[in-house]
């Protein structure tokens, strides 16, 4: 996102808040090297996008290039442990693998194979299914008055 475009167009004594995922800081249990594959491949595909994944931790930053004095920042974070909120989000992931834009473009960037995809995919769906899965989402986030 452009805090700088969000600058430009907040009003006098306007608000702007921003909140993104630091895909870098991500972090799970129990260890599985297929979910470990995942993030180096999505933080890959997003740089390839000219994204940032890890923009969570540069959101304050931004606002700052774009010229907001008063800021507050601040984290949150999402956690995955109960058997219904390991269930949708592991389910999510092992779909999102298999069929959207990331999987064409892991795939004709060769940057994984399709038989990747689906190990990946099987991956997240037994990660769901553990009694000890542990997942969690760290978020950088902003509130900037203008």
């Amino acid at each position: 996102f452009s805090t700088q475009e969000m600058k430009r167009v907040c009003k006098e004594q306007g608000i702007v808040a921003a909140r993104d995922a630091d895909y870098a800081a991500m972090f799970w249990y129990p260890k599985v090297p297929e979910l470990e594959k995942w993030q180096a491949l999505y933080r890959k595909l997003a740089m390839e996008k000219k994204g940032e994944p890890d923009a969570g931790r540069k959101v304050f930053s931004w606002a700052r290039e774009a010229g907001f004095t008063n800021i507050t920042s601040s984290s949150s974070t999402w956690c995955y442990a109960t058997p219904k909120t390991r269930s949708w989000w592991g389910g999510l992931w092992a779909e999102r693998i298999l069929d959207t834009a990331i999987a064409r473009q892991a795939l004709e960037g060769k940057h994984a194979t399709q038989k990747d995809l689906e190990d990946i995919s099987e991956a997240w769906r037994a990660w769901a299914k553990h009694p000890d899965g542990w997942f969690t989402v760290v978020h950088g986030e902003i509130i900037c008055k203008s």
